[in-house]
């Protein structure tokens, strides 16, 4: 197991590496000049020379990325070119809001999704596997912006229910915390909970159609340990891995819900730095985004070691 991951670990490093390079020169070639931002409206040639020379943008290329990658080394991100506030700064506060946001989003997810999943499974071919697709369905087509604001509308100003917008810290307030995210989170769940029902119902039915589970109904194991013990457990591994995924992209900010409920995440930090054209704040979130999908897709490589005890003498 342990060499496993060291060989999973030893890929991800030059992956790591390649994902810096990339999004260090398209962020090069980007439209615009943030030193014309930061100037303010005057514009002084001497104020933009001096702040190109504090940024080293008028160094090479390579240059500049050496430097980058030096800063990164010793663990500093670099400043915002806006602000001058630490990207480290900037990604500690808002990453925990988008991770807890995320995580409330997966557990509705897996609790939606996989149960109707396996029904779908073992129901094939009546009503009840047709309304689980058509719901499916459904959760994938409905636009998540307008779900937001629909349960807003209903939920919030009509039922006076759920906060409408904004974010309290778990320290603050545990209850009203959740609260404040359970509608983002619901939002966001259903999507999730949708692709998580599919690939559960393909995975069980080939799982329900192998022999080893029709040798088990041949000796009479009874019919719900047959579908949770046997086909269940062999069904989790592509599962496992479309969870870490999933939960991937979550973490990486789900911009359109972060902004319909005026969540502070990560996506609403993401997207102003695009436009504010804030290189070292795009760059320093893109590169944890990428460290966070390299380390997830390491979990999932140990999640199969759990789920099938075979691939431990791998």
């Amino acid at each position: 197991m342990l060499r496993l991951i060291l060989r999973r670990v030893l890929v991800a490093i030059p992956t790591l590496i390649l994902v810096s390079m990339m999004v260090f020169m398209l962020q090069k070639i980007l439209p615009g000049d943030p030193v014309l931002a930061m100037a303010g409206e005057e514009r002084d040639p001497a104020v933009m020379n001096y702040l190109r020379e504090k940024y080293h943008l008028n160094d090479p290329l390579p240059v500049q990325y050496a430097a980058w990658v030096g800063q990164i080394l010793h663990g500093d991100l670099g400043k915002s070119l806006r602000t001058d506030v630490p990207v480290k700064k900037l990604i500690a506060d808002k990453l925990p809001v988008t991770t807890q946001l995320s995580v409330m989003a997966m557990i509705f997810a897996l609790i939606l999704g996989i149960p109707s999943g396996i029904i779908a499974a073992v129901r094939k071919g009546t009503a009840v596997e047709m309304g689980a697709n058509m719901a499916a369905l459904s959760g994938m087509s409905i636009p998540s912006f307008w779900l937001g604001i629909i349960l807003i509308l209903v939920v919030s100003v009509h039922w006076h229910l759920l906060p409408a917008s904004g974010y309290v810290p778990l320290s603050e307030d545990f209850w009203l915390s959740l609260k404040t995210l359970l509608m983002p989170a619901f939002v966001l769940s259903l999507a999730i909970a949708a692709y998580l029902m599919r690939h559960t119902r393909s995975a069980m039915l080939e799982a329900l159609s192998a022999d080893y589970v029709r040798t088990a109904r041949a000796k009479g194991v009874p019919a719900y340990k047959v579908v949770l013990r046997h086909a269940l457990r062999n069904a989790l591994m592509p599962i496992v891995t479309l969870v870490t995924l999933l939960l991937g992209e979550l973490l990486a900010g789900a911009v359109l819900t972060e902004q319909v409920f005026t969540i502070p995440g990560f996506g609403k930090l993401i997207v102003d730095s695009v436009f504010n054209r804030d290189y070292a704040v795009v760059q320093g979130v893109v590169l944890c985004v990428a460290a966070g999908f390299i380390a997830l897709n390491l979990l999932a490589d140990v999640l199969y070691i759990v789920v099938n005890p075979r691939l431990r003498h791998s």
